[in-house]
């Protein structure tokens, strides 16, 4: 890969795909709110949607947290804890196992999409293509394990990408360290990236509604008063 080119896919892309992933979700939830849903065909075919849709949700909510956490958690706050080889043999196996739960239950989803009539006229494009972008990245993921487990001893690649991924967030940009990176992580970053400059343009921005739900445990509590008359009002608290 050129030297050009890698610089941009892994210094200034980044920043390109955060910005429209941050502002284009507030764009949309600003103009069209009645967008902002995961359509359901539950009506249409509803045994293969609830296996594939808690397999994929389950694996897929294990790897961003695990993602997240991996990557931008410096070295120092865990070493005393357990040593870099060791949170790599961890990753690969609890990222593996995640991985195919999410791979199965997303199978499950695009092959319903696609082999369902009903389904498939009611489902827009974009829908589709998320499905197949999310799943060619998943087989990516899967293919970096053994590449992950042929530098156990070390944890090199792991070291490198939490490395690049922490620069990233603290607006120190550094590439270098990637240059000698396996293709298959490299093509797995870039694709998730893109992902990211793909959300806001998909049914993915469902997502922030269910990291904002999480308010829902702290709101307080709604005050329901009783309509009908020569009755005493129901002071008793309850969430609608």
């Amino acid at each position: 890969m050129p030297l050009a080119l890698h610089n941009f896919l892994f210094v200034v892309y980044p920043y390109i795909c955060l910005a429209v992933f941050l502002m284009g979700s507030l764009a949309r939830f600003d103009r069209d709110q009645y967008t902002w849903k995961s359509d359901s065909s539950q009506l249409l075919r509803s045994g293969q949607l609830r296996w594939g849709s808690n397999l994929f949700h389950i694996g897929i909510l294990f790897l961003l947290f695990g993602h997240t956490v991996g990557l931008l958690t410096p070295h120092f706050i865990y070493e005393w804890l357990i040593t870099a080889p060791q949170k790599q043999m961890l990753a690969i196996i609890s990222g593996g196992i995640a991985g195919l739960v999410c791979f199965i239950g997303l199978t499950l989803l695009l092959h319903r999409r696609i082999a369902d009539p009903r389904i498939r006229r009611t489902s827009h494009r974009t829908d589709l293509a998320i499905l197949v972008i999310l799943w060619v990245q998943l087989v990516l993921g899967l293919a970096t394990l053994p590449a992950s487990f042929s530098h156990r001893a070390d944890a090199s690649a792991m070291l490198v990408l939490a490395d690049w991924a922490q620069r990233i967030v603290t607006f120190r940009p550094d590439a270098a360290g990637l240059v000698a990176l396996d293709w298959p992580f490299k093509v797995h970053m870039v694709l998730g990236m893109t992902i990211f400059l793909l959300f806001p343009f998909s049914r993915l921005v469902h997502v922030w509604s269910g990291l904002a739900s999480v308010a829902y445990l702290a709101r307080p509590y709604q005050l329901v008063r009783s309509r009908r008359l020569n009755l005493p009002e129901n002071r008793e608290g309850g969430r609608s």
